[in-house]
Formats: structure tokens, C-alpha cells, sequence
């Protein structure tokens, strides 16, 4: 893990300004992590509930949080929009927010957009969001390739996923194939049939896939199982995502869990929790992890890509996770705070509006 996280580290530093064109920055000195626990403040309050958890619910952000973050790291689904719609309130908190001056970086698992893909999707929802900021596990498995050097062993990459791993494949010069392209196939399964696979391809990247089939999964297993040295790689393994804002839906843990089941091999994660993004926004703004709020609805990858990294972290009940699990007992990942949405951001001067209404 140490080494997938110095690598990636330097290669976001160095492809940042190739997709995103800001500011160079420098290169990373790596600093040991310390988990940020938040220290007791009388002016906030502790909402206990029956079933016996104390846990902080933001009641007062103009004191307890805004004047303590510079950064907002965001999660995309269940945070800023599900599914196609965007959450009431989100464009005039995301515009008071830059108003007070807050920087803001957007940090998604999803990877069947890439980066300008998101760019597309923000735009199309009405957010003024500027490309630098928009980060994606579809980029980060690119990445990794390209500071592993892997487009110099001439190999391949066999995709299970969308375009948006394909997108940035292409912007790093390395050959794939699978993907959309193998939607519609069927493995021939007769008496004495076998399904002939590419031998070399040198890496399996599984992402997000909703025309996911058994052929794919077979040409994955027979790929990393019988490929000497290819490797498995996840973009996440999140449990549950939202592609409408009906209900929940299965998530890429799925397709990786599919593939572990068939290989037995453990994938190299490299969307959150891992901390790759963390370093490399710390580097470029200079500042303090203590003074980054990471916001997201999942506890097992947002919450924890804050309290692992030593970020303050701020639970959202506008996505998958309820009030219910977050209090239950059996929940052992704490963030400093939670609240229904980011627009509680603000829950101070809207209820000044509304008292002079």
C-alpha cells in the first residue's frame, strides 16, 4: 500500500497539468497521516438517540465548522446529485461557499465518466464547477498504469467497465479493449468449447459496468488467472450507488466481488479510501490535512478517507447511508459530524431568512 501510494502520488502531480491545465505544482513530500480526532467544544451538541450513540450533529457550522476548514473534498452521488438530479439547494451552497472563500475539490468513485465526462455532467446540471477540481476513480486507475510504467511493456488492458476508463486509457497512450464493446457477447459454452483470451493483456481494471455478463467475467478470470504477472485492479468497491434517485443499485463491489470470487486474487484499490488524492491536494494548496473537511453518504469510503487521512469528516444523509446505521452500535466508523444535507452548511442564515420572511 505504501507503494501504491507514493506512485500514485507523483503521477497526479504529474498528469494534473496534462488533463487540467493549472498551476504546476511541486513535487510531493510524503508526511506519516495522524487520524484527526475532533476535540470537545461546548457549542456543539450531541444528539443521542434510543439506540444509546452519541454522535455530533452539525447544529451551529458558522461556529463549529466553516470557520475551521479551508477545503471541501465532496463526493459527487448522494452528495451534490443522485442519479441525474441535482439535491435541492446544492448550486446557491456551492456559490456561498466560494463566496466566503472556501476551496472545493470534488472526489468520485464513479468511474463510468472520465474527467471530462464529469465536466460534462456538472454542466449539463447547472453547476459552475471548473474542470482542475473534478477528480475520478476512472482517472486514478490511469494513473497508477502510467507511474508503473505499464504502456512500456507493450502489454494490454482488458477492461470491465465503461468509457470513462477508456477515455483516460486513451489520454495516457495504453491499448485496451473490452468495455461497451463486449456488452452484447456470449462465451460459447458447448461440449469442448473454450474461450480463447488475449495473452497479452498485462492488467484487468474493473469499474462500475451495467451491461456486466458472464463473458466478461470469464475473459477477466482467464486473464488474470492464466497471464503471468497480470494484474487486478478495482476502481472502488462501493457496496451500492445511485443511478436514479429512486432507490439504491448495485455498486462496482459487485463486479470486483465477481471477479475475486473467480480468481481469488485481491485488487490494487485505487479510488477512496486510498489516500492518493488527499497527498496531492495537501501538496498543491499547502495546507494542513487538519483543515480539510472530507464530505460524503458512505461511511465504509468517505468517512473513512477522512478519519484514516486526518481530515475532519462531515456524514451526509442525503445518500445511501441512513441516521439508523450511522447510530446503530454495529457501526464502528464515527465522522466528526452529520447532517441531511450540505445545504445545512447554511442552516444559520436560512433560518434568519425565514424569521424575516
Amino acid at each position: 500500500m505504501h507503494v501504491l501510494r507514493s506512485a500514485l502520488t507523483t503521477v497526479l502531480m504529474a498528469t494534473s497539468a496534462r488533463a487540467f491545465s493549472p498551476a504546476a505544482s511541486s513535487a510531493v513530500t510524503r508526511s506519516t497521516a495522524s487520524k484527526y480526532f475532533s476535540s470537545s467544544s461546548s457549542s456543539r451538541m450531541l444528539s443521542s438517540t434510543k439506540l444509546n450513540a452519541n454522535v455530533l450533529k452539525l447544529t451551529e457550522p458558522s461556529k463549529d465548522l466553516l470557520p475551521d476548514v479551508d477545503v471541501f473534498i465532496f463526493d459527487c452521488d448522494g452528495v451534490i446529485w443522485r442519479g441525474d438530479s441535482v439535491i435541492p439547494g446544492i448550486p446557491e451552497t456551492l456559490d456561498k461557499l466560494r463566496a466566503l472563500g472556501k476551496k472545493m475539490y470534488f472526489v468520485t468513485n464513479n468511474s463510468t465518466k472520465s474527467r471530462a465526462g464529469y465536466k460534462k455532467k456538472f454542466d449539463s446540471l447547472g453547476l459552475n464547477v471548473p474542470a482542475e477540481e473534478i477528480f475520478s476513480s476512472s482517472f486514478a486507475a490511469a494513473a497508477y498504469l502510467e507511474q508503473t510504467k505499464f504502456k512500456e511493456t507493450g502489454k494490454k488492458v482488458y477492461v470491465v467497465g465503461e468509457v470513462g476508463i477508456q477515455e483516460e486509457l486513451d489520454l495516457i497512450g495504453v491499448t485496451h479493449f473490452g468495455g461497451p464493446e463486449d456488452a452484447g457477447k456470449a462465451p460459447d459454452m458447448g461440449p469442448g468449447c473454450a474461450l480463447e483470451h488475449d495473452k497479452d493483456v498485462g492488467a484487468v481494471i474493473v469499474g462500475f459496468d451495467r451491461n456486466i455478463n458472464y463473458y466478461k467475467i470469464q475473459y477477466a478470470q482467464l486473464c488474470i488467472n492464466e497471464n503471468p504477472g497480470c494484474e487486478f485492479i478495482a476502481t472502488n468497491t462501493d457496496a451500492v450507488t445511485h443511478l436514479t434517485d429512486a432507490q439504491e443499485w448495485a455498486g462496482n463491489g459487485s463486479m470486483v466481488g465477481a471477479i475475486k470470487g473467480c480468481t481469488g486474487q485481491e485488487p490494487t484499490v485505487v479510488g477512496k479510501p486510498s489516500p492518493l488524492m488527499i497527498d496531492y491536494l495537501c501538496s498543491k494548496l499547502g495546507l494542513e490535512k487538519s483543515r480539510i473537511c472530507m464530505v460524503g453518504d458512505r461511511l465504509d469510503t468517505d468517512i473513512l478517507f477522512g478519519t484514516d487521512n486526518g481530515l475532519k469528516s462531515l456524514l451526509v444523509l442525503s445518500g445511501v447511508t441512513t441516521e439508523e446505521k450511522l447510530l446503530s452500535q454495529e457501526n464502528t466508523i464515527t465522522p466528526d459530524y452529520y447532517a441531511d444535507s450540505i445545504v445545512d452548511f447554511f442552516v444559520d442564515e436560512n433560518a434568519k431568512v425565514e424569521a424575516t420572511a
